[in-house]
């Protein structure tokens, strides 16, 4: 079997999200796993955490269906809502709540005879300009639903488009135009991503809603005492499967990118862009092998890419190699700076690794 495997730890994911229930312990915390729970399997991460959160979230009915089929009975909302106004029947019959954001999701669901009133949250556009409805129509839109025998359970909602940056400017302008909206509609509220959970409290809901740090990325621009206790759930694993040496000025890949600048000793390892592993990783970027970083060299292939072992002495075929994740020997890597090497964040490295690498999950909720 090719070696390359992505193993799960779903305690580490448990305790990720009992660390952003500890960042806001007035808040109630649904966990989102859209994008099959950030690439790592939403059913599985569903079935570990559905003792411990109140509801899950997701992007559209597709995800939340495959919940369902899977015997997942908690509360999730879709967070994009419908996309047609024929999925409402589908939303009614699998009793899940739903974000509306725009005039004609409304009128479908006012022109709807749901068996039970929709649990339904209103997207504000408090400055992203994305999804949401613009802030001075949104009181005659709550007025509408709370009068409606459709919906039920109001809540507000919104994204924050800078909670992750040093400069908090925006952050406050977003914050201090949603605080005026719930005041005057006196409205739950659920802001909090997965930056404004850990950093910023005022921004602390009804519900938050965090995602990227449950899987153990740190979605700041620093690192903090708090994010320093997040723990990786995906350790992406490969070996070795092959081992040269070459001399000074060798080229190594494609285009000859890498020469090497000395006699170097070269490993091959099973994983590449094929896999989702980032093609645009520069040289440098690090592996663990055996658990000592090791700087990747060349540009990633398809199926396997070349790393610089030239200090690790034991290297050899069946080599253990972390591309990102936790070592045999405790090292970790984290996939966010992996990620920094390749010029993208962690959301894509983790939601791109593809179906042709198996997923193995560990923990006491396998």
């Amino acid at each position: 079997m090719r070696p390359l495997v992505a193993h799960i730890d779903l305690d580490a994911l448990r305790h990720n999200y009992q660390l952003a229930c500890q960042c806001a312990p007035q808040s109630r915390s649904a966990a989102v796993i859209k994008a099959d729970g950030y690439g790592h399997g939403a059913l599985a991460c569903a079935r570990a955490l559905a003792g411990e959160t109140p509801a899950f979230a997701v992007a559209c009915l597709e995800e939340a269906v495959v919940l369902r089929e899977g015997g997942i009975t908690t509360p999730i909302i879709l967070l994009e809502g419908i996309f047609s106004a024929d999925e409402l029947a589908l939303v009614d019959h699998h009793q899940l709540w739903m974000a509306v954001h725009s005039a004609w999701q409304v009128e479908a669901l006012l022109a709807f005879s749901p068996r039970e009133p929709i649990p339904v949250w209103v997207k504000v556009d408090s400055g992203m300009h994305r999804l949401g409805f613009a802030p001075e129509n949104v009181s005659a839109v709550w007025q509408q639903l709370r009068e409606a025998p459709q919906a039920t359970s109001l809540h507000l909602m919104s994204h924050f488009a800078t909670a992750d940056a040093t400069d908090s400017r925006y952050f406050q302008q977003q914050m201090a135009l949603l605080q005026m909206l719930a005041t005057t509609l006196n409205a739950p509220l659920c802001l909090a991503n997965s930056p404004a959970t850990l950093a910023w409290p005022v921004a602390h809901g009804a519900w938050n809603r965090p995602g990227i740090m449950l899987y153990g990325s740190n979605p700041l621009e620093s690192a903090t005492p708090v994010t320093d206790q997040l723990r990786p759930v995906m350790t992406l694993r490969s070996e070795i499967i092959a081992l040269r040496d070459v001399e000074a000025g060798e080229p190594v890949g494609y285009g000859g990118r890498w020469q090497a600048p000395r006699r170097s000793r070269i490993a091959v390892v099973a994983g590449g862009y094929g896999d989702g592993y980032d093609r645009h990783a520069q040289d440098g970027t690090p592996v663990l092998v055996n658990g000592q970083r090791c700087p990747l060299v060349g540009k990633v292939s398809m199926d396997m890419f070349t790393v610089d072992v030239s200090e690790v002495p034991d290297a050899s075929i069946g080599s253990e190699v972390v591309l990102w994740g936790r070592a045999a020997n405790g090292a970790v890597l984290s996939v966010d700076e992996v990620a920094s090497s390749c010029d993208t964040i962690s959301y894509t490295l983790l939601t791109g690794v593809l179906p042709r690498v198996p997923r193995r999950y560990h923990g006491a909720f396998v």
